[in-house]
C-alpha cells in the first residue's frame, strides 16, 4: 500500500517533531543558568518597591549611557506598582532632558524639556550613531529584555513535556530575569586555553562566552556618603546591584505586573463562586424535577 502525499507530509513533520530535539540535544549543552529567587515570581508575586527604586538607580547609573528605555513613560514611576517614586523628584529629573516637540505656528519642530507625559528618551539619535560610537556593536533598548530573554532546557528531550508543565503549574515566567542575572554576574577570568578575539569579554553565561559589552557592574560603583552603599543602607555589591537593575528591567517589561496578577486572581476566585453556585443551582433543580 503507497502513503498518500498527504500521509507521506504528516509523517516528513512527525520525524521533524522528533527529530529536531535530539539532534539538538546531541550538539551540546549550553551555559547553565541558576534560577533565582524572585518577589514577584509565582502567581502571587509582587514587585519589591524599594528594589525598584535601587533597581532604577543602578540603570540611570551604570546603564542608561548606553542603553535606552524607550517603552517607559516618566509618569511610570510614580505609578503604583512600580518604584514610586516622589512625583515632583520625576518631574525634576524630565527636566533634565530635551525632547522633540511641534510643530510649531510656524511649522517647525522644537526642542523642550521633558514632562512626565514624555518617554524616556534614548541616549543615542538612531542605531547608526549607536554603532559608530560602539565600534560596530548595537546596544539594544532595554524596556523589554527581561521578556525577550528565557532559559535554554538541558535535560533529557523526552523529560521536556513533563519539565515545561511543571513550569505551568508554578507559573514560571522569570526566565529573562534569571538570565539576565547570570549574565551581569557572569564576568569571570578566562580560562587559559580559550582564545578570544579582539574587544570581546569572556562572560560564563553568555552564549559562546564572548560579548562585546564590559562589565557594567563594579564594586563601589554606587555609594553613598563615601561607603559603597545605597541611600536605604543596602551593601552595592556586584551581585546585590545587578539583582536589583533585572527586577527593574522586569518591571520596565511589564509595568502592569502587580494589577495583571491581582485581576487574575480576582477573576479566578469570581469564576470558582460561580461555579459552586452553579453546582448548587443544578443539584436544586433536578432534585426538584424528580
Amino acid at each position: 500500500m503507497t502513503l498518500t502525499t498527504g500521509m507521506k507530509t504528516l509523517a516528513a513533520t512527525a520525524l521533524t517533531i522528533v527529530a529536531l530535539p535530539l539532534m539538538a540535544h546531541a550538539a551540546g549543552e549550553g551555559p547553565q543558568i541558576e534560577r533565582q529567587k524572585w518577589s514577584f515570581a509565582g502567581f502571587f508575586g509582587r514587585f519589591d518597591q524599594n528594589q525598584l527604586q535601587r533597581g532604577f538607580q543602578v540603570y540611570k547609573e551604570s546603564c542608561a549611557q548606553c542603553h535606552g528605555l524607550s517603552r517607559i513613560d516618566f509618569r511610570n514611576l510614580v505609578q503604583p506598582g512600580g518604584p514610586v517614586f516622589n512625583e515632583d523628584a520625576v518631574k525634576g529629573l524630565a527636566a533634565t532632558y530635551e525632547v522633540q516637540d511641534g510643530p510649531n505656528d510656524d511649522g517647525k519642530m522644537f526642542k523642550r524639556p521633558a514632562r512626565l507625559s514624555d518617554k524616556i528618551p534614548p541616549p543615542y539619535a538612531n542605531e547608526k550613531e549607536a554603532r559608530s560610537i560602539h565600534n560596530g556593536a548595537y546596544p539594544p533598548d532595554l524596556s523589554l529584555i527581561a521578556r525577550a530573554r528565557g532559559l535554554e532546557y538541558h535535560g533529557s528531550v523526552f523529560a521536556h513535556p513533563f519539565h515545561l508543565l511543571k513550569d505551568m503549574v508554578a507559573g514560571y515566567q522569570e526566565g529573562g530575569a534569571d538570565y539576565l542575572y547570570a549574565l551581569l554576574t557572569g564576568y569571570v577570568e578566562k580560562p587559559a586555553d580559550f582564545k578570544m578575539v579582539d574587544g570581546m569579554n569572556y562572560n560564563r553565561a553568555f552564549p559562546g562566552h564572548q560579548i562585546s559589552m564590559p562589565p557594567p557592574l563594579l564594586d563601589g560603583a554606587i555609594k553613598t556618603d563615601g561607603k559603597p552603599t545605597y541611600q536605604d543602607g543596602t551593601p552595592a555589591t556586584v551581585e546585590q546591584m545587578a539583582r536589583d537593575v533585572v527586577a527593574f528591567l522586569s518591571w520596565a517589561g511589564d509595568p502592569k505586573h502587580d494589577e495583571r496578577k491581582r485581576m487574575g486572581l480576582l477573576v479566578m476566585l469570581y469564576l470558582l463562586i460561580t461555579a459552586v453556585l452553579l453546582y448548587f443551582a443544578k443539584k436544586r433543580i433536578w432534585k426538584s424535577a424528580h
